[in-house]
């Protein structure tokens, strides 16, 4: 049966009809329409759960790239200062007097 036949049936079963009837007019088992009817109710209620998509979404994941590059940078410049320090000691600044 067409996704568009098994809608219908799902929406005639919504609006009140009786299940044995419309399973033995369809020719469909009733636990296979309850199934139907099941599953749709399920997928509507998860589209009611996400948020549509906005303008701030791609410019939130801009923004997260750019703190990830920004975190990598100052690791690598605090692994960088690190050798560098490990490798001579740190000049000692001379007191004017």
């Amino acid at each position: 049966m067409s996704a568009k036949r098994k809608q219908s049936a799902v929406l005639r079963l919504l609006r009140g009809e009786d299940l044995e009837l419309l399973s033995r007019e369809l020719s469909v088992p009733a636990a296979e329409l309850s199934a139907w009817r099941d599953a749709f109710l399920a997928a509507g209620e998860a589209s009611l759960k996400t948020r549509p998509a906005d303008g701030r979404d791609a410019e939130i994941g801009r923004l997260k790239a750019k703190v990830g590059d920004l975190t990598m940078a100052n690791e690598l410049l605090a692994t960088k200062i690190e050798h560098l320090e490990a490798g001579r000691p740190l000049a000692r600044r001379r007191s004017r007097s």
